[in-house]
């Protein structure tokens, strides 16, 4: 019959642990769309190559936590950014998420205001978080914006979605370090679930074999507003240590939460750290200097010396070559 959709496929909870992955996921019985984020090397990665204080590292890895889950819900092909300026310890903050899988971060702090910044709620302090996806080429670049009122990123995320979205959606974040004998790396985890809109209530995918209520595929047994009061409850009772649980996998955290209204997981999305800087983009903004602008460039070894703030790739140029 045209456009039906596959019925799912039951099968049991995988305990295999993966990080550095998205994990899609619905709970069609509480009209819910959903997204589990882990991030192990990608994100340790990253904050390996800045000495951030751990209260900052946290919030970095937190930030990055909830850029994959917003930017890999979206259909496009671009850029996505999620930055947070505000006038606490953290005065800026900057989420960047290539298509289909490249993430990179940075943060800039202020040393003297941490001793008394909460490590959620106040390092950003008042200010702004936006959000900007840029499919590329003729299409229009759009942006969202949210007060940041010291309330931290989770919340901040809420009012984006709530005012800017404008869908239904909760988020928890979380973000360790991890101490072992191989030595000392970050975590971090997410999750998002978003109401879904009447249209798209009819998916499939694999789903996991339910506990004491049975999967209903045909109507929903609560009105929207009791099935998404309740799908939030259970979003709320997540952990921190459950985000971040090395030995946890995605799927066992789902069923732990959803196991009673049968929840359905699709295709994972990957993740790595990659920058997007390169010799021929460097190369291209120093040719937008004029030459004495580059002089004054030049160091003592006669060579124009450029670090990224994302990756901490140093590159030396020759400012002889831009002369032509």
């Amino acid at each position: 019959m045209p456009g039906r959709q596959p019925e799912p496929v039951m099968r049991e909870v995988s305990d295999a642990v993966c990080d550095d992955i998205v994990l899609p996921f619905a709970v069609e019985q509480l009209d819910i769309r959903g997204r589990l984020v882990r991030l192990g090397p990608s994100i340790s990665c990253i904050l390996s190559r800045h000495d951030y204080p751990a209260p900052v590292a946290r919030l970095v890895a937190e930030a990055a936590a909830l850029t994959a889950l917003m930017a890999t819900a979206l259909k496009f092909e671009g850029q996505f950014q999620l930055q947070a300026r505000g006038d606490g310890a953290v005065s800026m903050l900057i989420v960047d998420f290539d298509f289909p899988d490249r993430l990179r971060a940075l943060a800039r702090f202020k040393p003297e205001m941490l001793a008394d910044a909460d490590r959620r709620k106040d390092l950003l302090g008042i200010g702004h978080l936006a959000v900007t996806i840029d499919p590329g080429g003729e299409m229009t670049r759009h942006q969202g914006i949210a007060a940041l009122r010291g309330q931290g990123l989770e919340d901040a995320a809420y009012q984006y979605f709530r005012h800017s979205a404008q869908i239904p959606a909760r988020v928890r974040l979380a973000a360790a370090e991890d101490i072992s004998g191989a030595g000392r790396r970050w975590r971090a985890g997410g999750l998002m679930i978003q109401l879904l809109p009447p249209s798209a209530r009819q998916t499939a995918g694999n789903g996991l074999k339910p506990g004491s209520a049975p999967l209903n595929l045909e109507g929903r047994a609560h009105s929207e507003q009791a099935a998404w009061a309740e799908a939030a409850s259970l979003a709320a009772t997540i952990e921190d240590h459950e985000l971040v649980d090395p030995a946890l996998s995605s799927e066992r955290l789902l069923y732990r939460l959803f196991h009673r209204h049968g929840v359905k997981v699709f295709s994972p999305q990957p993740v790595r750290e990659a920058c997007r800087c390169s010799d021929e983009r460097i190369t291209a903004l120093l040719r937008g200097f004029s030459p004495q602008e580059r002089q004054d460039m030049t160091g003592d070894d006669g060579k124009i010396g450029v670090t990224c703030e994302f990756c901490s790739a140093f590159r030396a140029f020759d400012p002889k070559d831009f002369d032509s």
